[in-house]
């Protein structure tokens, strides 16, 4: 029997102040239990944090972009087993992927950070992203590190 409905892809609108699918896309893993409104009042509020502390730049958007830029990774390590032995394969990671990995990083490590509420945890770690420290952009050299170290598994890919 043919299938004759439409893909259940699941289609995210942009953000309704910065028209950013980004945005949109952050906003929602940063979203617990469906309350939306409540995570794009966070994040709006961290980005107007975030962009008070930084003196140098006074585009909202671009200070979120370069924070995402630099916790991206370019390389990570799978686990892959040859002949009974597990080793750390260092592998290029896709765009899509890199894109994930930076939003659910620097959404776990401003979690993770207690005694302040959400906005002021999550400005802080994007403002450390912008600059190229914090918890997310360490946690991305840590990687890198992993992947350099193992690069004698590289044929294993």
């Amino acid at each position: 029997m043919p299938r004759n409905y439409k893909s259940t892809a699941v289609y995210v609108k942009p953000d309704p102040k910065l028209g950013s699918m980004l945005v949109s896309k952050f906003i929602n893993k940063l979203m617990l239990h469906g309350k939306k409104s409540t995570a794009q009042a966070i994040f709006y509020d961290a980005l107007g944090i975030a962009n008070k502390a930084i003196a140098d730049c006074d585009d909202e958007l671009e200070i979120f972009t370069k924070a995402l830029e630099n916790v991206r990774p370019m390389v990570e390590v799978r686990s892959k087993r040859v002949g009974g032995a597990n080793y750390q394969v260092p592998r290029e990671v896709k765009r899509n992927r890199q894109q994930s990995l930076a939003i659910r990083w620097i959404v776990e490590n401003s979690r993770k950070k207690k005694g302040k509420p959400m906005a002021e945890r999550l400005a802080s770690e994007i403002i450390d992203a912008y600059n190229g420290t914090g918890a997310s952009v360490q946690w991305k050299e840590n990687i890198h590190k992993m992947a350099d170290a193992n690069r004698a598994y590289a044929h294993y890919a």
